[in-house]
C-alpha cells in the first residue's frame, strides 16, 4: 500500500505500479477528472457542547447544547463529508481545480505535458506532475527527464509547494528539488486566494525550472565524471544512514583492530550498498563506479526498497517526506566526495 486514494497516470506505468492509465494528450481538466479529484473543499463552522462529561456526544440534544466554537472551523470534503482537518478564521481552501489550472498555460504551450495526478492520505494531499519537454542524457544512454510536482496539502499548516523533480528513466529513481530563489521552496501560504497573482508566480517557477534543469544537467555530469574509492564510498553511505556508527567508530584508539564499515551496515546501508552494483542502469558508463552511481544507488532504495515507517506511506514519503529529504542530502553529500575525488 502507498496511501494513494486515487490516481491517473500517462505512459509508462509509475514505479510503484498504481493508478489508472489514461493517454498522453490529457489536459489538466482532463486529468483532474480521470484522477477522481475533481471534487471541492469547504470551510464549515466547528460547534462544540455547553456541559463537560456528556455521554451522548454524537447526539447530545436532551443532555446538552451546541455551541460555536469561535474562529474555529473544519476543512470538509464536499463530496462525502469527510473531514480533512481543522483550520482557523483566515485559512483559504484551494480547490483542487484552481491547482491543477496552474498547468494549463504551460500544456496550452507545449512546454509541458500532464504525467500524473491523484490524492493521498483520504484527500489531505493533492498532487500533479507535469512532464517537461526537454530532458538531457549522460554516457552510456543514460536519459533523464525533467517534471514539475505540485503538491496541495488540504491540511492546515501546510503550504502548497511545487518541485522541479528529475527522474532517472532506466530506474524511475525521483530527486524532488524545491524551486526558488537561494534554495528556498516556492510555497503559497492559504492565506490568500488563488488568483492571478499566483499564476504570474507559477509562471516564474517554470522559469526557474528550466534554470534548474541545467543546474542538475551539470551536477549530473560532475558525478558522473567522478570516480568513487570503496573506503569513500561507505563513508558516504553511512554518513547517511548511520552517522553515528562512524562516530563510535572515531573513538577507537586502534582503528586497524575495527570489523571492514560495510560489515557493520544495517539492512538500508546495505541496501544500497548493494544497489551501487546491482540495481537498475548500474552497470551504465555514467554509473558504473562513479558518484552518480552512488547517488543513484541512494535513490533507488529509498523509492523502490526502504520500508516506510507508516504502513503505506512509500509515495508520500519519496516525493514529499523524509524519503525527499534524505534523497535531496544524498546530493548534497554526492557533490561534496566528488568534489574531493
Amino acid at each position: 500500500m502507498h496511501l494513494v486514494e486515487t490516481m491517473a497516470y500517462a505512459n509508462e506505468v509509475p514505479w510503484h505500479g498504481l493508478g489508472t492509465q489514461v493517454s498522453s494528450d490529457m489536459s489538466p481538466e482532463e486529468m483532474l477528472v480521470a484522477a477522481q479529484i475533481d471534487w471541492t473543499v469547504s470551510k464549515r463552522p466547528a460547534y462544540t457542547i455547553d456541559r463537560p462529561n456528556c455521554w451522548n456526544i454524537v447526539d447530545p440534544t436532551g443532555e446538552a447544547n451546541f455551541i460555536r466554537a469561535p474562529e474555529q472551523h473544519f476543512l470538509v470534503r464536499d463530496s462525502d463529508n469527510k473531514v480533512l482537518s481543522n483550520c482557523g478564521e483566515n485559512y483559504v481552501p484551494f480547490q483542487n481545480a484552481e491547482v491543477m489550472h496552474f498547468f494549463k498555460k504551460f500544456t496550452d504551450a507545449g512546454h509541458m505535458t500532464m504525467e500524473t495526478a491523484g490524492s493521498l492520505k483520504d484527500g489531505r494531499d493533492i498532487w500533479g506532475l507535469a512532464k517537461i519537454a526537454k530532458g538531457f542524457k549522460l554516457a552510456g544512454g543514460d536519459d533523464i527527464e525533467g517534471y514539475l510536482l505540485l503538491n496541495n496539502s488540504h491540511q492546515v499548516g501546510k503550504a502548497m509547494t511545487i518541485m522541479f523533480t528529475p527522474i532517472r528513466v532506466v530506474c524511475n529513481n525521483t530527486l524532488t528539488q524545491a524551486l526558488g530563489q537561494a534554495g528556498n521552496r516556492f510555497r503559497v501560504l492559504h492565506l490568500q486566494m488563488f488568483d492571478e497573482e499566483i499564476h504570474r508566480a507559477a509562471e516564474e517557477a517554470l522559469g526557474i525550472s528550466g534554470n534548474q534543469m541545467q543546474a542538475f544537467q551539470e551536477q549530473s555530469e560532475f558525478l558522473a565524471g567522478k570516480k568513487f574509492k570503496t573506503e569513500s564510498l561507505e563513508n558516504y553511505i553511512a554518513e547517511l544512514f548511520q552517522p553515528q556508527l562512524l562516530v563510535e567508530r572515531g573513538k577507537s584508539n586502534d582503528p586497524s583492530k575495527l570489523p571492514p564499515l560495510r560489515d557493520e551496515f544495517k539492512r538500508t546501508a546495505d541496501l544500497v550498498r548493494h544497489a551501487v552494483d546491482l540495481s537498475p542502469g548500474a552497470t551504465l558508463s555514467s554509473a558504473k563506479g562513479t558518484w552518480w552511481g552512488a547517488l543513484n544507488a541512494v535513490t533507488y532504495v529509498v523509492d523502490h526498497q526502504k520500508r516506510s515507517h507508516e504502513q503505506g506511506n512509500a509515495l508520500h514519503s519519496a516525493w514529499f517526506g523524509s524519503g525527499a529529504m534524505t534523497k535531496r542530502k544524498a546530493l548534497s553529500k554526492a557533490l561534496e566526495y566528488a568534489e574531493a575525488a
